[in-house]
């Protein structure tokens, strides 16, 4: 029998971020992203930089996401990512902050620059302004 929602825990090294039951999920595989529902399949994937849409009922958010594994199985998803904030937890002002340094690095090369790594900061930079962003919309019923 396919259950009615999916316990979710979303944890990081420095705290659970979430648990609760939800309707469903879209997490950001390495492979891209996945939807996940109850009765889904079970799997293991790794996580890379995106955002985590959660649907319960008529309402939906979204939280920011970093590296991490996902653990699927039909009536649970667990989420241990290195790192993980819920839109409201975002300071826009300090992610566009960030997005601009991680541009002016890889605009003005550096042989003293990890390009991997402001690239990194950049995409994480993106997910977050775009995690607040729509947090906003569905507020608004947009979404």
């Amino acid at each position: 029998m396919v259950p009615e929602k999916i316990q979710l825990e979303i944890v990081t090294p420095e705290r659970v971020v979430l648990s609760e039951a939800v309707d469903e999920l879209i997490l950001p595989g390495t492979q891209g992203y996945l939807g996940v529902r109850p009765g889904h399949a079970p799997l293991l994937t790794t996580l890379q930089v995106g955002s985590i849409l959660i649907a319960k009922g008529n309402e939906k958010r979204f939280l920011a996401v970093s590296w991490g594994f996902a653990e699927v199985l039909p009536d649970r998803v667990a989420i241990l990512a290195e790192t993980a904030e819920r839109a409201e937890e975002i300071d826009l002002v300090r992610a566009q902050r960030a997005r601009e340094r991680a541009e002016e690095r890889l605009k003005k090369p550096d042989p003293n620059t990890d390009f991997r790594r402001a690239q990194v900061a950049l995409e994480k930079a993106l997910i977050r302004i775009q995690v607040a962003s729509r947090a906003g919309a569905a507020s608004r019923g947009e979404i």
